[in-house]
Parts: C-alpha cells; structure tokens; sequence
C-alpha cells in the first residue's frame, strides 16, 4: 500500500519544482523529502525523480502519481474537514501562505491572535509571491494565501478557489529630500514623466502596475534600479538615487531624506483571503479570515504615516462574521 506522506512529498515537489522548496512548505529539511520520494520509489519499482543539472525533474509516471496523490489528498481534506465542522473548533495544522510585506505587517498579530485563542490549531506561514500564491492554493500545496492586486490589475480566481476581500492599502509616491516634488500636497499621474524609478524586478506585481500606470499615463518608465523588499526600495530612495511608488503595509517609518507625496489618483492594492472551495467549511479557514479582517484596521493604520495630512483609514477593510 503507498504511503500518503509519501505521495504528499512527490505532490509538494510536483507543485513547487526542487526539493528544497517542496521541504520548505511541508516543513521538513530537503534530505527528509528526499527520502521520502526515494522510498516511493523502491515501494512502486518506479524511477521518479532524475537529475537535471544542479536540480532534479519529474518523470513522466512521477506526473501521473502526482496526479493521483492530489486526488488523494483531496479527499483526506473532505474528510479532515468533515471532522473539524462536526467538532466545531479550528483545529489540525493550516497552512497559510502570504507576500512579503504581508507577512510583516499584518500576519505576525494573526497568527499570534489564532495560537492564543485556539490552541488546537497549528497554523504554519510560507512567505510567497502573489504571483504564486493563488496557483498553490489551487494545487493543494496551501491551505490559505493572503494576496494582493492592484486597481487596474485585477487577480483572477481560478475555478475551485474561493476568495475574500481583506482591506485597501494605500500607496504613496516617495521622493528624496529635495526633490522637485519633495515640498507638494499632491502630484498627479501625468506629471511623472522624466523620472528615474525604482522598483520591483519584472513579473512582480507592483512592477507590472508601475509599467502599466506610467504608460497609461503618457509616460515611459525609466526602471534605473530594481530590488525584491520594499525596506532595500526606501533606502535607495534615501540615498537620492530615484523615485517609488510603495505601498504602506509593512513599510515601517521612512528615514530621514525621504519624503512622502500624495498620488492623484492615489494607487490601491487590495488584499485578499483565498483558499480551495473543498475547504471553505472549515472552521480554521473561516476563523483566520475573520481574524485576518479583525486586525486589518490596526495593521493599516500603522501602516500610514505620521506625516500624511487627512486620514484615510477609512477605506480600510472591516471584519466580517464568516470569510464568504
């Protein structure tokens, strides 16, 4: 009889392309997942993994095993989830996956909040690109992902994937002390022309929008520095080397030498729970959607800073009784 540990092991593995990362997202070192795949393998008589430069490749009967495992591992989650409804009480190990200044800003109180208030539940975060994100849901390799569009980019919702909305984080235009817009109330989009930028590597979701904002706009963006944490951004704006546009979630105080400048319209990222449809019954999804909705406020609003005139918190998310 094959082992589901095992079959899960060649699932994480199929769904996140190395070892490494498969034994990151299950929680095991890469030599554990190793063997696991290896005693798979003498359980079948089947080779499924070969290696391919530095890294390893899925054979072809590994794919269709890997197939059968995530029909497998669907139906134990039918029926993990059947026993925590009829419990009634966040239970069983969740993972939860988020982007990065997610992970700082907001899921540190989350995650603290559900371990005091439900202790049987063993929630477990992943830091991962929205880009990412959603796929993994859909594959199973996640139970829960908070992730992020932009206004005009909207993130699409595979089907069997289910979603709510978190809150609004507001965006703002940095600039250097000094800076032709450094002492405005507010600059408007068409007005960014001219400038050199810094921002995210592409395929990343805020370089896209910045690439379709400034084009939009009338505008080429000149990308004369890139860097994946918004804290690496701030401090190359600081050094006087280009403008940002970075969202406040996660962002922390800004150091002397930048300054914050209101965009027209002000960019908004929105910010999202999704988690497989098989699931959506399960009282530790629905518990840590609420959660994550209850200390959204808290996290936004520290997330603005001290030196913006009105407050716009308002436009924050608000908690809701159930995730749908």
């Amino acid at each position: 009889m094959l082992d589901l540990q095992r079959l899960r092991a060649l699932h994480a593995v199929s769904v996140h392309g190395t070892v490494g990362a498969a034994a990151a997202a299950l929680g095991f070192t890469p030599s554990a997942v190793s063997q696991q795949i290896a005693k798979l393998e003498r359980e079948t008589r089947t080779v499924l993994l070969e290696r391919e430069g530095r890294g390893v490749r899925l054979t072809a009967e590994a794919w269709q095993l890997a197939a059968t495992a995530r029909e497998l591992l669907d139906i134990v989650e039918r029926a993990e989830t059947r026993l925590e409804e009829r419990r009634g009480v966040p239970s069983g190990r969740l993972a939860v996956a988020a982007f990065a200044s997610a992970a700082r800003g907001l899921l540190p109180s989350v995650l603290a909040d559900l371990a005091v208030r439900h202790p049987a539940l063993d929630a477990r975060l992943t830091e991962v690109d929205p880009h990412l994100s959603v796929d993994l849901v859909a594959k199973g390799a996640v139970d829960l992902v908070v992730a992020h569009d932009w206004d005009i980019a909207p993130l699409p919702a595979p089907a069997g994937v289910e979603q709510a909305s978190i809150g609004d984080d507001l965006c703002d235009l940095l600039v250097p002390k000094g800076h032709r817009f450094a002492g405005r109330a507010a600059v408007r989009r068409a007005e960014l022309g001219g400038e050199r930028w810094i921002c995210q590597p592409p395929g990343r979701v805020c370089h896209d929008w910045l690439m379709r904002t400034l084009r939009g706009a009338g505008h080429e963006p000149d990308i004369v520095h890139q860097a994946d944490e918004n804290p690496t951004l701030v401090a190359l704006v600081a050094a006087g080397l280009g403008i940002a546009l970075i969202p406040r979630l996660g962002r922390g105080p800004l150091p002397d030498g930048v300054v914050e400048v209101v965009l027209e319209p002000m960019p908004v990222r929105r910010l999202y729970a999704l988690w497989r449809t098989g699931a959506a019954r399960r009282p530790a999804i629905a518990e840590t959607v609420r959660t994550l909705r209850a200390h959204w406020p808290a996290a936004s609003t520290h997330a603005a800073p001290a030196t913006t005139g009105a407050d716009r918190s308002d436009r924050s998310g608000r908690p809701a009784a159930h995730p749908a």
